[in-house]
């Protein structure tokens, strides 16, 4: 990385102290940051940050900034959302510029709009700044498009857990429909709930899954499987979160169409195939 910070003139007001942006990181490779974020990201004072936020996105913001660790995982919470709340307030009326840096995209499954809600009861100012979400994020990487007009002309985004761990209540007719993607975020300890719950509302226990574990990142795996063995494919692969769950014909292009790593290899209903990896000419 350069040593020399960089300027962009992208028409928008510098950060105000006691401003708080709420701000997507992406999914994890520092390349897809937006220049808004990156300009962001060199005014702060400083950084409250998820577990999903890569260090290589960390590494861009003003080394003076203060850095608060606010991730969370199943059942581990380094802060509530209260208390990360709370945390925003506080820094804000202190006088501090304030970056809230969120995986992916704040608006979608990130609780920004919570957070959104939280600043405008206490008055504070704030702004968002989007960015690419997972699902955009590991399709890409992981060789399918969401959509294709031959496969699949509807995509939805859907959570797969719940608040509290409640019960996972679903419109599963709408998501079980042929020409169709259904993207599962936060899906694997539900992974067989969605299995069952798909087939039985119609989709044939063959179609196409994908997993993307860790997604944009150098520690990237994808394996292709179906929904009929999606839970013993997690437990034999023994994947972890964050990975996003594909469901959706568009998947059967991932054979075509992705760029392999050398040590990746593609499980198609119980089959092993070892790809080779290929050069790109640019």
């Amino acid at each position: 990385m350069p040593s020399r910070r960089v300027s962009y003139d992208l028409a928008e007001a510098p950060m105000a102290p006691g401003e708080v942006a709420i701000v997507g990181a992406g999914p994890g490779d520092p390349g897809l940051l937006t220049l808004r974020a990156l300009s962001l990201l060199e005014q702060a004072d400083c950084l409250v940050f998820d577990r999903l936020v890569s260090k290589e996105v960390l590494a861009l913001a003003s080394p003076r900034a203060r850095r608060f660790y606010v991730g969370k995982a199943s059942r581990c919470h380094a802060l509530t959302q209260d208390e990360t709340n709370a945390l925003l307030v506080r820094l804000a009326e202190e006088g501090r510029r304030v970056v809230r840096l969120k995986g992916g995209d704040p608006y979608i499954f990130g609780r920004g709009g919570e957070e959104a809600e939280v600043l405008i009861e206490h008055g504070i100012d704030f702004r968002v700044v989007p960015g690419i979400t997972s699902a955009q994020g590991c399709a890409a990487y992981g060789g399918f498009p969401l959509t294709h007009r031959d496969h699949a002309q509807s995509v939805t985004f859907v959570t797969g857990h719940c608040k509290a761990d409640g019960e996972l209540a679903l419109d599963w007719s709408a998501l079980a429909v042929p020409h169709h993607t259904a993207v599962f975020y936060m899906g694997l300890a539900n992974a067989g709930l969605i299995s069952r719950q798909l087939q039985d509302h119609g989709l044939p226990a063959s179609h196409p899954v994908a997993l993307v574990e860790r997604g944009t990142t150098p520690e990237q795996r994808r394996v292709i499987t179906c929904l009929g063995e999606l839970v013993e494919t997690i437990a034999r692969e023994k994947l972890q979160p964050p990975t996003l769950i594909v469901v959706g014909e568009v998947v059967r292009l991932a054979t075509t169409l992705a760029q392999p790593t050398p040590a990746e290899a593609i499980f198609i209903e119980g089959e092993t195939l070892e790809l080779v990896p290929q050069r790109v000419a640019l």
